[in-house]
């Protein structure tokens, strides 16, 4: 009885790794290259697949989704013979699992390879400054020739980029050095731009405002003198209405002289030969009215008043 359950264990061991090599599972975005006594028989994809135990083999597993490889700084030499190390990134994606099989042994090193003799080749012919500034190009360049070369091979490149682009050191001191001198060099220009420009609206603000002080002055003058002359005109027409007599304008002209005096300044002031005439003038008004009055008959006079002149006595002579 032993021997036949051994044999039984056996024999379910073996069915039981018959189903796990018959049945196999394909995870999504993933394809199995399946061999047949060493040779290609067909592709399977996602999913549930059957296959011949102990005669079909799984080859490779692919992964069918985009792949993102950085390859190492590359050293390239410029048309200008400088050499600098530049940093490359391919997103690739594998769009026939057999081609990239059976065609190619390693497509990433294959792709790495190409990659390094296309940059040299492009880089070759630009100067360090084109390089540094064209990366766009680089990239355009780059890819077409991938692209053309992985197609046979199952790989489609979808886009390149340049991480990275290192000059040697003494031309990167160099380059900075002269980055500083522009920007220094800019800043002045701004600098001296804004003070000219202060300048400007400086002398500006001060002419328009001189042009209206003197707008203003020169209004206010015609203003005052336009008033004094209307007030000149205003009196003169005023006396002219009153027909004023020699007798009234004496009296106003004394009563301005205390005026005349007028403020602690004045130390000294002249009176005017005019005040003889006002002076005899408002006598005679006054010697018109006596202690009597003036005379109510036509030709009246009221009493004659004398003064003597007291005499001045003459000194002895000896």
């Amino acid at each position: 009885m032993e021997p036949i359950i051994i044999v039984l264990i056996i024999l379910v061991v073996l069915v039981f790794i018959a189903l796990m090599k018959t049945v196999q599972v394909i995870p999504q975005a993933s394809a199995a290259i399946v061999e047949r006594f060493g040779r290609y028989t067909r592709t399977l994809n996602a999913g549930l697949n059957i296959v011949v135990p102990f005669i079909d083999s799984i080859r490779n597993r692919i992964d069918l989704r985009e792949q993102v490889v950085p390859f190492p700084p590359q050293p390239v030499i410029t048309q200008d013979n400088l050499v600098v190390n530049i940093d490359t990134v391919i997103y690739y994606q594998v769009t026939d699992a057999r081609a990239a099989t059976y065609e190619v042994s390693s497509f990433i090193q294959a792709i790495e390879q190409l990659t390094v003799t296309t940059l040299r080749n492009i880089i070759g012919g630009m100067d360090l400054e084109r390089t540094l500034t064209s990366r766009e190009e680089i990239n355009a360049a780059l890819r077409g020739v991938l692209d053309e070369a992985t197609g046979k091979w199952g790989i489609r490149v979808n886009r390149v980029e340049l991480k990275a682009i290192e000059p040697p050191t003494s031309i990167q001191d160099s380059m900075e050095k002269q980055m500083r001198a522009d920007r220094d060099k800019r800043a002045a220009i701004l600098t001296a731009e804004g003070i000219r420009q202060s300048q400007i609206l400086t002398a500006e603000g001060e002419k328009q405002s001189a042009i209206l002080r003197a707008e203003g002055e020169a209004k206010a003058a015609a203003l005052r003198a336009e008033g004094e002359a209307q007030a000149i005109r205003t009196v003169f027409e005023s006396i002219h209405a009153g027909d004023p007599d020699e007798k009234l304008l004496s009296y106003q002209y004394l009563q301005m002289l205390p005026k005349i005096a007028e403020g602690d300044a004045n130390k000294l002031w002249i009176v005017p030969s005019e005040i003889g005439d006002a002076l005899k003038g408002l006598s005679g008004a006054v010697g018109n009215f006596g202690p009597m009055g003036p005379s109510r008959s036509g030709g009246g006079q009221g009493p004659k008043v004398t003064k003597e002149t007291p005499r001045r006595e003459q000194p002895p002579i000896d």
